[in-house]
């Protein structure tokens, strides 16, 4: 079955653009639209009636562009809304999660850590995954204040080195051998992550299985798009364009609009 409508994602900002970049990637034939909420980042310190009000009304967003389904590029959403989400909305959607699983099932230390927002180290969801790994202890820490600094363009500062040395050094006294980014803004601090944790320690995200399980429920259910051209991508964000143009290296399209 063929469907050229396209693959809808949104996160609270522009981190979600690195679960777009590995989905483009895998599926470069498909037409997506991307959602940036900046307004109301970060969604991890927000009360989990509020993460589902504004994943409704982003996926409504979404939906009104004729999305076949939606990507919650937001660990925070997922974790919080997206049982609600499939309830309301008749469409698939593609949750993500923070990648526990690989990390607890390939470590040789038994200790692993995992660096994520507030809003998804206290949901049910998390705590539930958490459970199935009792063998393993996981390191949490709640990445106060990152987000923010990825937000404003701050990737690089030294107040930025200095957060990520607070959270990232009690892990390693800790002996971890697998960090878990349950965020998906966190991918982007990779670079400085690397230049703090010893080179052993194996950093893990979720974008490559989100990928590969939105083309397994797009040919399962609603159809990819006709293999072609290179798919049209489109950003849309509610607040300064710049960052988000930015990380995508101003190569795509980005619309500033109130919503």
């Amino acid at each position: 079955m063929i469907n050229n409508n396209p693959i809808g994602l949104f996160d609270s900002g522009i981190g979600g653009t690195s679960i777009w970049k590995e989905i483009h990637e895998l599926l470069p034939y498909e037409d997506t639209i991307y959602l940036a909420d900046s307004k109301n980042a970060p969604y991890g310190q927000k009360l989990k009636e509020e993460i589902i009000h504004l994943s409704c009304k982003n996926t409504e967003f979404l939906l009104n562009q004729n999305a076949k389904i939606i990507v919650v590029a937001c660990n925070t959403a997922t974790t919080n809304a997206i049982k609600e989400l499939r309830a309301k909305y008749d469409v698939p959607f593609i949750g993500i999660e923070p990648a526990i699983k690989p990390a607890a099932l390939n470590s040789q230390k038994h200790v692993i850590g995992i660096l994520a927002t507030q809003g998804t180290l206290n949901s049910e969801l998390f705590h539930q995954t958490v459970q199935k790994f009792q063998g393993t202890t996981i390191i949490e820490q709640i990445g106060h204040g990152l987000v923010p600094l990825i937000e404003d363009g701050n990737i690089d500062s030294e107040e930025m080195n200095q957060l990520l040395q607070s959270y990232l050094q009690p892990m390693i006294k800790a002996n971890i051998d697998y960090l878990v980014l349950g965020c998906s803004h966190y991918p982007y601090l990779i670079p400085q992550i690397k230049k703090i944790v010893p080179s052993h320690i194996k950093i893990i995200d979720s974008g490559e299985a989100v990928a590969r399980q939105t083309k397994k429920v797009l040919d399962e259910t609603v159809g990819l798009g006709n293999a072609t051209k290179i798919g049209n991508s489109i950003f849309y964000t509610n607040s300064n364009p710049k960052v988000l143009k930015d990380i995508l290296n101003k190569r795509y399209e980005v619309i500033a609009k109130d919503f």
